[in-house]
């Protein structure tokens, strides 16, 4: 009999009792296609590519002198006296750590640049993102990085690459 109660009580919450129904609309986007596919990202990636080319191809030149100075150096072990020798050696020492300074020092500064390229073009798409979302009575927008799946009218991003790419020439 209580069996029957708690039964019939269960099922009157699960069939007659509605549950709650959610009017908020929740979307993502793929920001890294928006960023690869507009243009403004498109031209950020471009620049970002050519800096990366002009600095290793300084690099290669620099440590290819490097290279050369040091044969250089080993051809001449058997020519030259020891202590003049021994002064080439500390001498290219002395620029192959200035070239490793030198290299860390273009590394970060190439990552810095790339640092603030991304933050202006996310301050430069971020109100325009906000707008649609506001437009559009979305919610929360999630990025599709965290997304296991979702249903395609969930999915923004061509529609905020298409407003982007309008309102950014």
């Amino acid at each position: 009999y209580i069996l029957n109660k708690i039964l019939f009580t269960l099922l009157f919450f699960f069939i007659f009792i509605n549950p709650s129904i959610s009017n908020e609309k929740i979307a993502f986007v793929d920001i890294d296609y928006i960023i690869q596919n507009s243009n403004i990202g498109k031209k950020m990636i471009s620049n970002i590519n050519q800096l990366d080319k002009k600095n290793i191809d300084n690099l290669k030149k620099k440590n290819k002198i490097l290279k050369d100075l040091e044969l250089t150096i080993k051809n001449k072990k058997n020519i030259i006296s020891e202590e003049a020798f021994n002064n080439e050696v500390i001498s290219f020492r002395k620029k192959a750590q200035e070239f490793d300074k030198e290299k860390k020092q273009i590394v970060n500064d190439f990552n810095n640049y790339k640092k603030e390229e991304f933050q202006k073009i996310f301050k430069e798409i971020t109100p325009i993102i906000s707008n649609y979302i506001n437009k559009n009575s979305v919610t929360l927008l999630f990025d599709s990085k965290n997304i296991f799946m979702g249903a395609k009218e969930a999915n923004l991003t061509e529609d905020i690459l298409k407003k982007i790419n309008m309102e950014l020439k």
